[in-house]
């Protein structure tokens, strides 16, 4: 029990960082460099060892089934963290203008078909996975910042769906009910799709002897 509840603390921890991270790039009227300032919030979560839900559930390829309470405990806590970020926001000057921008992406992802969005979903997915696996791979601290800000810059302007970034649109657009609950968990299956996909291809790479 103990232990989830340290999973539950840094996974909400997580969504406040990811909450952050989408605040800037509401902020930001350069959309550039807003997808680039959005990447703090991945930065913070690998480097103080949080809990993404987009992070870890690629390895649910190489861990027993008992892995997959702990996802489910990553996502609800992503969830609570990101939830309160957004909630928290509505109460201050800035919330407003956020609002009305996290209101019409909102608005585009309802619009959106289910395959498009599984498969915007899939790629951010994997881009997810390249950025946490790489950074726990690579020793070279460039490498690592690259790996961090690169995945999450291109996932933005591209139009991906993260699962965890739109809780917290949702929650500070005061759109969360059952339809945008479902369209999270829809996310939620793409990502996850994505994010076991070059784990599941890398099973099967020849390994070179030594």
């Amino acid at each position: 029990m103990k232990r989830y509840t340290d999973i539950l603390l840094k996974a909400i921890l997580t969504g406040f960082a990811i909450g952050i991270g989408g605040i800037v790039n509401l902020s930001c009227d350069n959309r550039y460099m807003g997808a680039f300032l959005f990447g703090l919030g991945l930065f913070v979560i690998l480097t103080f060892g949080l809990m993404l839900f987009t992070g870890k559930v690629g390895y649910a390829v190489e861990n027993k089934p008992s892995y997959l309470i702990d996802l489910a405990v990553i996502w609800v806590g992503n969830f609570i963290g990101a939830y309160l970020t957004g909630l928290m926001m509505t109460f201050t000057r800035a919330g407003a203008a956020i609002a009305e921008k996290a209101a019409g992406l909102c608005q585009t992802k309802l619009a959106d078909s289910i395959p498009s969005l599984l498969i915007l979903s899939f790629f951010c997915g994997m881009l997810m996975f390249i950025a946490a696996d790489g950074y726990k791979t690579f020793t070279n601290p460039v490498a690592q910042m690259l790996v961090v800000f690169l995945p999450v810059m291109v996932f933005i302007l591209s139009g991906f769906e993260h699962c965890i970034a739109n809780m917290f649109y949702f929650s500070v657009a005061g759109m969360i009910d059952v339809t945008s609950v479902l369209y999270i968990a829809l996310m939620s299956l793409g990502n996850a799709l994505g994010g076991i996909f070059i784990p599941l291809l890398r099973k099967g790479f020849i390994k070179e002897k030594k």
